[in-house]
């Protein structure tokens, strides 16, 4: 049985996702999920389903050998950014080489890197005319979603789209494939 932990900033739906997949499929388990917010959404969420969650404060992110240290403790395998907004440095980075995945709501190299991030994706792929957007998987590097791309699903942008349909849209991708990339590269 593989161990995963998710980390995650916001309401979690992706982790959900993610620990309802692998609930009872004896291949592996979200084992915790880590926050850089005590008041994140993702702490409830993960209650309801019994998965365990702890908040690290965001100057231990910021050295990231504290972090490895939890990993470690629970025996992580592998580790998966969920709607995370917080940089993974180094330590963290190494200690997980090439098993530590982000998934990226745009269709990576466009709309990536520094503050490009949730409605902030979203209202530079309207506003750039753009006919698709979708959803990226990659490997996490020290460049901000400069990771190798591991799959990518596409979904149209309408005329009409807001920042919040197209997010929705962009959602249901991320439920739908997130969870079977993760199954996939833990094979």
């Amino acid at each position: 049985m593989k161990n995963i932990a998710v980390l995650a900033s916001g309401e979690g739906s992706n982790a959900e996702a993610i620990v309802r997949y692998f609930a009872g499929s004896g291949a592996a388990r979200v084992a915790i999920v880590l926050s850089n917010r005590e008041k994140a959404g993702v702490h409830s969420r993960m209650a309801a389903l019994g998965v365990r969650t702890e908040t690290v404060p965001r100057e231990l992110w910021n050295d990231g050998s504290a972090v490895v240290d939890i990993l470690m403790r629970e025996a992580v395998d592998f580790v998966v950014l969920a709607g995370f907004l917080c940089r993974v440095e180094a330590p963290i980075i190494e200690a997980f080489s090439g098993r530590i995945v982000n998934i990226h709501p745009s269709l990576l190299p466009k709309f990536g890197g520094a503050g490009m991030w949730g409605h902030h994706v979203h209202e530079a792929v309207i506003a750039s005319g753009e006919k698709e957007s979708g959803i990226t998987v990659h490997y996490v590097t020290k460049e901000i979603d400069g990771g190798e791309i591991i799959f990518q699903a596409k979904c149209p942008v309408e005329p009409v789209d807001t920042p919040e349909t197209l997010a929705n849209r962009v959602h249901a991708l991320e439920h739908a494939h997130y969870p079977t990339v993760i199954e996939n590269l833990l094979k």
